[in-house]
């Protein structure tokens, strides 16, 4: 009987031992595939991201006043038009938004080849935290802004802000490039709220920038202690509701200190 089994086993062994190879020959062709498109792509990348690199200006919390201002870049009269892109990392952007930055490198291209290109900075969340969220801002995003120059008196005229949002596993370059090329961004109604980078009252009373410190410095705690603390009070404020009144005093002396009269 057993002699039987093995007889049997025989030419499933000698299908495998037929197809494990053909199985190898396709992981193989695969392999080769992947390369052959890694190899076609990453150039046309590589070759985006340098232009990206020399036309877009890095923001932080301490330069981001003297590069988005009029004249900042160029010194001709008017509006000047200026896109930032927002990006993250780990952190801010769960490790998702390389797709978003390859397709913001893509669409720099695209861009500088207009006859009147905007300015292009860069605000990566990962690095600035506090100027994110003091301008209430996530990646993958691009905020647009319209500055203009100050008038005749040195008054400075209202900046038009919108921000503009994407998904970040579905946004192209063409999606980013549209926003300047075919003026996208006013198919959004401009932003004139509290967190305005320029013109709300949080920037104009210089509150914007503390704020930003503090919302970063709580996202630092960790759940636990808010939940210690929170026990804490709790537990204090149940302790004194169960507090029994205070019993009012009975025969008590009169003011000045001398026993009542009988």
């Amino acid at each position: 009987m057993r002699t039987s089994h093995i007889f049997l086993a025989l030419p499933a062994l000698s299908v495998a031992q037929q197809q494990f190879p053909l199985v190898d020959q396709v992981k193989g062709w695969f392999a080769k595939a992947s390369d052959s498109i890694t190899s076609v792509t990453n150039p046309v990348a590589s070759g985006a991201a340098k232009v990206a690199d020399s036309r877009v200006q890095p923001l932080t919390v301490a330069n981001y006043k003297d590069v988005l201002r009029p004249g900042a870049a160029t010194a001709s009269p008017g509006i000047e038009e200026w896109m930032v892109f927002v990006t993250g990392g780990n952190k801010t952007c769960y490790g998702q938004c390389a797709r978003a930055e390859t397709a913001f490198n893509e669409a720099v291209v695209l861009i500088s080849a207009s006859s009147s290109p905007p300015n292009l900075a860069l605000l990566d969340c990962e690095n600035e935290p506090v100027l994110c969220n003091a301008w209430v801002v996530g990646p993958p995003n691009v905020l647009h802004f319209l500055i203009a120059q100050p008038l005749a008196d040195q008054s400075t005229p209202a900046t038009t802000y919108r921000s503009i949002g994407f998904n970040r596993t579905t946004v192209t370059a063409t999606q980013i490039a549209a926003i300047h090329l075919e003026e996208k961004y006013k198919d959004k109604a401009p932003y004139e709220g509290i967190f305005h980078p320029f013109d709300g009252q949080l920037a104009q009373t210089g509150l914007m920038i503390p704020i930003g410190y503090a919302i970063w410095g709580f996202s630092k705690i960790p759940s636990w202690a808010f939940m210690i603390f929170i026990s804490f009070i709790s537990r204090n404020m149940m302790s004194r509701r169960m507090q029994p009144p205070a019993a009012p005093q009975q025969g008590g002396a009169p003011a000045g200190g001398q026993p009542a009269a009988s």
